[in-house]
């Protein structure tokens, strides 16, 4: 028979929940039959991993993995159904092996256009990375799932990483700078610490003025003006007053111009141009990625 496609072998996989690799095999030992390889996933057992697969899970855990001498790292969130799972020694080794698995990665599998997909068909221990997550869930009884996950590489500088106690919440960063071993550097290290907690606490949704989305920015002067009109305010200044409340806006949802949280008389810029000051070099912040266990979860899981 001819070769079995991976839009087939997809289509198994969607309708089964079993890995890649068992959905490709039931295929071939189906001669590219569906129905029939779906009776072949039943008889080898991989059919209740399929039942498990279809449960919502948002519950789980925020993993940070640093590499390359704190030149790289890696923010990951694994989902699981729930709270007692996501604290348990088998969930916590599983976490830990794809965020090694993650951070040593060719750029191709994390660059990919789905990289969690490219993710599960990568190799771990043997096998991949779906098969280590379907052994996993064979033995806890719940589905898991790789939600998402993101990794940095500075080409000068580092990247630092925050997890809120819990692991419910964690932050990547990555901070631009000439300095030699930046990475060993004390003030530097503070910097991290001090600007991934207020992404933290803060949440920008933003890093600067000139990265809000013209969308973002049309909506709220929508409702800043029709705020200003029902305040009674002539529209012909209308438009004066709203951009003078935008700055407020970009003031929330701007990581460089929300107050800094240690010290609200500065803002983040200003604190960043101080160390730069003390340290004389450059020091940028050049991207940040912030995740929060189950906040890109379906809306109707989210309200249950």
């Amino acid at each position: 028979m001819s070769e079995i496609s991976a839009s087939l072998v997809k289509q198994l996989r969607e309708q089964t929940g079993a890995g890649m690799m068992e959905c490709k095999k039931a295929l071939v030992q189906a001669n590219g039959n569906l129905d029939e390889a779906i009776v072949v996933l039943r008889k080898a057992g991989l059919a209740s991993a399929a039942k498990k697969a279809t449960r919502v899970t948002k519950q789980g855990t925020i993993v940070a993995r640093s590499a390359d001498a704190g030149q790289s790292g890696v923010l990951l969130e694994v989902n699981c159904e729930s709270d007692f799972v996501a604290r348990t020694d088998d969930f916590l080794a599983l976490t830990a092996k794809l965020a090694d698995t993650i951070a040593t990665a060719p750029a191709s599998i994390v660059g990919a256009a789905d990289p969690v997909a490219a993710l599960l068909s990568s190799a771990l221990d043997g096998a991949t990375v779906e098969d280590a997550i379907k052994a996993t869930i064979a033995k806890l009884g719940e589905n898991i799932s790789v939600a998402r996950y993101t990794r940095f590489k500075a080409a000068a500088g580092v990247v630092g990483s925050y997890i809120h106690p819990g692991a419910q919440l964690g932050v990547l960063i990555e901070i631009a700078t000439p300095l030699a071993d930046a990475s060993g550097n004390a003030e530097i290290q503070e910097l991290v610490k001090d600007v991934a907690m207020q992404i933290a606490a803060a949440d920008p949704k933003f890093l600067g003025r000139e990265d809000v989305t013209p969308d973002a920015i049309a909506k709220e002067k929508d409702i800043q003006k029709a705020r200003v009109i029902a305040e009674g305010k002539p529209e012909k200044v209308a438009e004066k007053i709203v951009e003078g409340r935008m700055g407020k806006f970009y003031e929330e949802i701007c990581l460089l111009e929300q107050p800094f949280i240690k010290e609200g008389s500065i803002t983040v810029a200003e604190l960043v141009k101080s160390k730069a000051k003390a340290l004389g070099a450059d020091v940028q912040i050049s991207r940040y990625a912030r995740f929060k266990v189950g906040e890109t979860a379906p809306a109707e899981a989210a309200a249950e």
